[in-house]
C-alpha cells in the first residue's frame, strides 16, 4: 500500500493506492462525519463500508447522465436523508461518478466533504485527484459542451483500490493508459517499468505536484490538458462514441503535429509521440473508422 499526500496546506489530503485500499476509507472520512451519502452506479460491482450509517444513490449510466439533472436528483436525495455539513459524500466509481458527486457535494449546503473511491484506471490516475468537479451542458442551438458547469472542490481523501481493476473492460483500461501516456510527456517517466501499485501512485504524485503548484489552473495546471483540446472535440463530435482516453491518445499525437508545424518541436519529437502512444501504451493514434 502506498499513500500519496496532496499538499494543499490545511486542505491537504491522502490518496491511498493498493490492493485492498478500500479498508482505509473510514480513516479518510472527516472526524465530524455522522452519515454518508454513497454515490455510485448500478453496474459497479464494488461495495464499500464508510464506517458510518449511509444511504446509497445510483447515477444513470452514460455521459448523458453527467448533467445538472443528475446533480438536482442527488441534492433532492441529500435533502431527503437530511445530509448536513457534518456528514460526507462518498463517490464510488469512475471519473463520471466523481465529477458529478463531487460537484453535488460542492454545492449542497455550499459545500460538504467528499471522499472518492475510484474504480477505474482513468479515475485513479486523473479524475479523482485534484478537485475538479463538473457536469456537461447540453448542446442547444449549437451552445453547450463538456464540463462547462463545475467547481474546484478538493476531496477529504481518495481511495484507489487496485482490486477494482480486475473486472475493468479493456476499453476502460485504454482510457486510463491514454492519461498515463500524457504523464510520460509531462515528465519523461517510464511508468510501464514500474509495478502496478507504484505506477498508479507515481501518476498520482505527478498530478498532486501540479495541483499543489497551481490549484485553479492559472498557469502550470494547464499542462494536464495536454492532448485534451482535440480529445474533447472528438468526444463531442462522436456523441462520446470515442471514449475519453482513446480521444486523448489521438489528441496527443495531434498536438505534436501542430507543435511541429509551428516550429516548436522537431520531427523526431513527433515520432516519439507515436513511439510512446502506439508502441509503449498500445493505443490507436487515428480516429476509428466509422466515427462520425
Amino acid at each position: 500500500m502506498i499513500t500519496v499526500r496532496v499538499p494543499l496546506g490545511d486542505r491537504a489530503y491522502d490518496v491511498v493506492v493498493g490492493h485492498g485500499a478500500r479498508m482505509a476509507l473510514a480513516d479518510l472520512l472527516p472526524r465530524t462525519a455522522r452519515r454518508a451519502a454513497v454515490v455510485t452506479q448500478s453496474g459497479i460491482p464494488f461495495e464499500v463500508d464508510p464506517g458510518v450509517p449511509f444511504e446509497r444513490f445510483a447515477l444513470g449510466d452514460g455521459e448523458q447522465h453527467k448533467s445538472m439533472a443528475s446533480v438536482e436528483d442527488l441534492c433532492r436525495g441529500f435533502a431527503s436523508m437530511g445530509l448536513t455539513r457534518n456528514d460526507v459524500v462518498v463517490s464510488v466509481g469512475g471519473g463520471m461518478v466523481s465529477d458529478v458527486a463531487g460537484f453535488a457535494a460542492a454545492v449542497w449546503h455550499r459545500g460538504v466533504p467528499v471522499v472518492h473511491v475510484s474504480t477505474t484506471l482513468l479515475g485513479m490516475v486523473d479524475a479523482a485527484i485534484g478537485g475538479k468537479t463538473g457536469v456537461n451542458l447540453s448542446v442547444v442551438g449549437g451552445i453547450g459542451g463538456k464540463n462547462l458547469i463545475g467547481s474546484y472542490w478538493q476531496p477529504s481523501g481518495v481511495v484507489c483500490d487496485l482490486d477494482a481493476l480486475a473486472s475493468l473492460p479493456d476499453r476502460e483500461v485504454r482510457c486510463g493508459r491514454g492519461e498515463m501516456a500524457k504523464y510520460h510527456f509531462l515528465t519523461g517517466d517510464d511508468l510501464l517499468s514500474l509495478d502496478e501499485t507504484r505506477r498508479i501512485a507515481r501518476c498520482v504524485e505527478i498530478k498532486a505536484a501540479v495541483v499543489a503548484a497551481d490549484e485553479r489552473e492559472g498557469g502550470r495546471r494547464a499542462l494536464l490538458n495536454y492532448g485534451h483540446t482535440l480529445a474533447h472535440a472528438l468526444e463531442a463530435a462522436t456523441d462520446h462514441g470515442i471514449a475519453h482516453g482513446e480521444a486523448v491518445a489521438v489528441g496527443l499525437v495531434y498536438a505534436a503535429h501542430l507543435a511541429h508545424r509551428l516550429g516548436r518541436i522537431t520531427e523526431r519529437r513527433v515520432e516519439q509521440h507515436y513511439d510512446v502512444v502506439a508502441g509503449s501504451y498500445g493505443l490507436s493514434t487515428r480516429i476509428p473508422q466509422g466515427s462520425d
